[in-house]
């Protein structure tokens, strides 16, 4: 990744594991805690792809096993993050537009079950039970709850400080990978920034060429 890049999700990495240490895993919430390292890595996979969302969530998870107050093995969540990350980088829509936030809703849906599944599983091969004793429905059920109530004031907002730290967004946007940030936000506005360049350019060379005929004709008489 380009230096902007990693630093930008460095700081929203740092920032959302203190938030869901210091302030969401204290509200005292029935089942599962509201995921926002999980939103981080969702948000940034959309725009980055596969491959960052990988190496994003593997960083993210790890951080996330060695922050006190951890009580399981380091490298279990960072495997759960870094797979969620390259999957959730896999969806990322080819032409970058979002007719709707449907997507991106059942993808985060999708990954708030899919990590606990994953989290779960990992915990019961190295022979940690807790979830059997808490309830593996009731953790499935609320964590795809609070992640779907939390991901529409975060998802987006990641995706558009995401999306700054990109080089060239018109180049982007007409090979085909375009802002997936603008839209969800916009909800797909239609706007060809590409197709409507082209056009301008068609019709001044148009208009130049019915000009120098017109001058050619002005000479002839």
């Amino acid at each position: 990744m380009h230096v902007n890049r990693t630093l930008l999700s460095i700081v929203l990495v740092v920032f959302a594991l203190v938030v869901q240490v210091s302030v969401l895993a204290r509200l005292q919430l029935p089942g599962a805690v509201p995921d926002l390292l999980l939103m981080v890595v969702l948000g940034l996979a959309f725009v980055y792809g596969h491959v960052s969302g990988a190496l994003i969530g593997f960083g993210a998870g790890l951080l996330a096993d060695l922050a006190p107050p951890a009580d399981h093995a380091a490298g279990r969540y960072a495997l759960v993050l870094c797979v969620i990350g390259y999957l959730a980088g896999l969806a990322r829509p080819e032409n970058g537009q979002l007719k709707s936030a449907f997507l991106p809703m059942a993808v985060v849906v999708a990954a708030a079950i899919g990590s606990t599944l994953l989290y779960a599983g990992v915990g019961a091969l190295v022979g940690d039970t807790a979830a059997r004793h808490v309830g593996l429905g009731s953790l499935l059920f609320t964590a795809a709850v609070y992640d779907l109530l939390l991901a529409p004031f975060t998802v987006p907002l990641i995706m558009a400080a995401a999306r700054r730290t990109v080089n060239d967004p018109l180049t982007e946007s007409s090979s085909g990978r375009g802002d997936v940030a603008a839209g969800w936000l916009a909800a797909g506005t239609g706007l060809r920034i590409g197709s409507q360049r082209g056009g301008l350019r068609v019709k001044a060379a148009r208009n130049r060429a019915a000009r120098a005929g017109r001058i050619k004709g002005v000479k002839r008489l």
